[in-house]
């Protein structure tokens, strides 16, 4: 069945993939297993690349020096294992699984229905993309171990080791793109603000004024307020100082009164609002993200399997995105999926 999706995609393609030259074999003997897992596979399939962009075998520390597009800033898929996959699929025993950080608390992202077999059973999203990734690299969708990663370490679990990717509405950014790779983007999004119905609050302008703003430590929402706060584009009486581990702390601190507005995605905003009638998203986005899977740097053969998984993901609709969207996402987002829908991939070249 993976062959068979693969085989599917590579001729459709996700927008395709661009012909690609063999890496030339330059480095150290040191570098050997690291080309190994990021050289091109012989069967990648074919489409243009993207126009500009250059990498030479690393995607890491000095990335955000020539980042300008965060989201193209990815190697071209592959189905070739390396390193990295094999580890994985050397694991003994019970413990041949992929490990992935999610999310718990995320209605309709990552979150335990309390109303499904006693809350045990993670879904949404995320969970659904988690199990597809696990299902083509190990031959069964199942062969998965979820870790609860909290908003503000995400990055630290991936580079300690704890996991093998984070799957958990984590936008692309260069900043980040300094400490982990990311997949070529599954989901658009955009920064929105959350308030009571009866706030005055109108959206991201001057209400806000003498407003506490909650967001979650180490979020791209927090990044924003600081950044425009500081340019004069948000009030300076805006306080912005509450900051939270998880998201969706900053919904229990909007209820009790302790902030008056919530800063956030948008797809996670719109689910708070689903969970909570008396608050309601002000405004619109003000900002365009996308959301993709983060991995260690180094982990080049797991990435370009990751966005080989993508463009099947993308392409099957039968059980694919388009059908996690109208399962999970469709209730709090609206029917139209092409909002959030990211545009076909560009990838970096590798020569």
């Amino acid at each position: 069945m993976g062959n068979a999706r693969r085989l599917r995609a590579g001729l459709r393609g996700w927008g395709g993939v661009g012909a690609m030259a063999t890496v030339c074999v330059l480095a150290l003997v040191f570098a050997l297993v690291l080309t190994r897992a990021g050289s091109p596979a012989a069967k990648a399939p074919k489409t243009p690349e993207a126009a500009g962009h250059t990498v030479t075998d690393a995607i890491g520390a000095d990335a955000d020096a020539k980042c300008t597009d965060p989201e193209k800033q990815t190697l071209p898929p592959s189905d070739e294992d390396g390193v990295t996959i094999d580890a994985i699929k050397n694991r003994p025993g019970e413990k041949r699984k992929l490990i992935v950080g999610i999310d718990q608390n995320s209605y309709r992202w990552g979150y335990r229905d309390p109303n499904g077999g006693g809350g045990a059973r993670l879904e949404g999203f995320d969970i659904d993309l988690a199990h597809r990734i696990a299902e083509d690299i190990l031959g069964d969708r199942d062969a998965v171990q979820f870790k609860a990663i909290p908003t503000d370490q995400r990055i630290s679990a991936i580079k300690d080791g704890r996991v093998d990717m984070v799957v958990r509405t984590m936008t692309i950014n260069c900043e980040r793109l300094r400490d982990v790779a990311f997949s070529a983007p599954y989901f658009r999004t955009g920064q929105q603000v959350l308030a009571p119905k009866a706030s005055s609050i109108t959206g991201y302008d001057k209400t806000l004024a003498d407003r506490r703003i909650c967001t979650a430590a180490g979020s791209t929402a927090y990044a924003k307020l600081e950044e425009d706060k500081a340019a004069g584009r948000l009030p300076k009486s805006a306080d912005i100082r509450t900051t939270v581990p998880n998201q969706l702390d900053c919904l229990v601190r909007l209820q009790l009164g302790e902030v008056d507005a919530v800063v956030t995605d948008g797809a996670l905003a719109a689910s708070q609002a689903a969970q909570d009638p008396t608050v309601e998203l002000k405004g619109d986005a003000f900002t365009t993200e996308y959301y993709g899977v983060a991995m260690e740097q180094n982990a080049k053969d797991l990435l370009r399997r990751v966005n080989r998984i993508l463009v099947d993901f993308r392409e099957d609709t039968g059980d694919g995105w388009q059908k996690a969207y109208e399962t999970w996402l469709s209730a709090t987002l609206g029917s139209d999926p092409a909002k959030s829908e990211p545009p076909a991939p560009q990838y970096l070249r590798t020569s």
